[in-house]
């Protein structure tokens, strides 16, 4: 019998009209920052109801200015969660700042809201909430919280472009989001990521900021209307988008609401069909109303009803030429972390549980029925469940 080919967790969704669109970037002679990124940009803020996007060469970079931009200094304090991926500590660190944890809600994987309060302290500046796998936090508690004790709210939305809270998209509301478009996200532009804000002056220094402090994009200054003169008014980094990317994110981003559908289709598909399996803890849904992103689907995994741990799992699936994905082991369990911070594994219980046993299961637009199938029949054989 012919083996099947491999199927990985994740695969981007690139359409014959994107790849004309880089295709013709690239003929244009024009492919860093220019009229493609100033044109995705438009269609962002359009997207998130009118208000300004501001492309990035990644979420990470996008995560670092945007703590800049509010003027974060040495040894102020960031309240985030332990269950992310790790740029998501390092950014604030690389900022200046100190990553404070909160444990996870053990149903949700998103940070318990209820336990913020009592990690504020006179040096905290801001709370950074991860919408884990795409599922928002409880944004109206955290949003009362920066009111109450006249903080900032830095949206972590790598996961979770196009995912609804309250009716309202991730990013159409609020303080500052940022957005990732890397290959295994809903959307992507090969790499980069977008920063969501109306806040005019933390626009004002993100413009400088993104591209070496320079008081002006270089696409203005070569232009034929432009000028080459520039002033530098602070010490910036070069995290810009292209051109070749934004040509992707034209296409994309008009898809996004389609690619969500199926990746919502396949979650529901997941749950109806593992849903009784006593191996598997699947994604549990919130109180409040919103709609879940499914960037990606996270089950956790209970040895002792399964017969092997996480990595055994991983590596029994790749036997059967399935791949999953690790999203992910707690931050605070990475040496520089527990080396720097004093961090103990037993600080975080909910956190570290998860992340020993959690693991995604391959989620893309792309994928079909008899793919899924695949999956689960192999985790029944995994399983010895036939």
């Amino acid at each position: 019998m012919t083996e099947l080919p491999f199927l990985p967790f994740a695969r981007p969704t690139i359409s014959e009209a994107a790849i004309e669109e880089v295709a013709e970037t690239l003929r244009s002679g024009w492919i860093t920052t220019g009229p493609k990124v100033q044109k995705f940009e438009g269609m962002l803020a359009d997207y998130h109801s009118g208000r300004r996007a501001l492309c990035v060469s990644s979420a990470t970079a996008g995560l670092q200015i945007a703590l800049l931009a509010l003027g974060l200094c040495e040894g102020d304090e960031v309240i985030t969660t332990p269950l992310t991926f790790v740029a998501t500590l390092n950014t604030i660190v690389l900022a200046g700042g100190k990553p404070v944890l909160v444990d996870i809600n053990p149903d949700t994987l998103n940070i318990e809201t209820s336990a913020i309060e009592a990690a504020i302290t006179p040096k905290t500046k801001v709370i950074m909430p991860v919408h884990y796998a795409g599922l928002p936090c409880d944004m109206d508690a955290i949003y009362a919280l920066a009111k109450k004790y006249n903080l900032r709210v830095v949206e972590d939305c790598a996961h979770a472009i196009g995912t609804e809270y309250k009716g309202r998209k991730l990013g159409s509301c609020g303080d500052i989001q940022v957005m990732s478009f890397h290959p295994n996200k809903n959307m992507t532009t090969g790499e980069g990521g977008a920063i969501i804000t109306d806040d005019k002056e933390v626009i004002h220094k993100l413009e400088r900021l993104r591209f070496h402090g320079i008081d002006r994009d270089a696409f203005n200054r070569f232009g034929k209307s432009g000028s080459q003169q520039y002033d530098v008014t602070m010490a910036g980094f070069k995290y810009n988008m292209m051109d070749i990317q934004a040509a992707l994110g034209i296409h994309q981003l008009p898809e996004l609401d389609g690619f969500i559908e199926k990746r919502t289709a396949l979650a529901k598909r997941y749950i109806e069909i593992l849903g009784g399996w006593s191996e598997l803890t699947l994604p549990k849904s919130p109180g409040y109303n919103h709609t879940h992103a499914w960037h990606l689907f996270t089950p956790l995994l209970g040895k002792n009803k399964a017969g092997l741990d996480r990595d055994g799992l991983i590596n029994a699936m790749k036997a059967e030429n399935i791949g999953l994905g690790l999203h992910y082991q707690s931050t605070h369990t990475f040496s520089y972390y527990s080396d720097n911070y004093g961090w103990k594994p037993s600080d975080f219980p909910n956190s570290l549980s998860a992340g020993e046993r959690i693991f995604s299961l391959p989620l893309f637009p792309l994928m079909t029925i008899d793919e899924q199938d695949r999956v689960i029949k192999s985790l029944e054989r995994v399983f010895k469940r036939v």
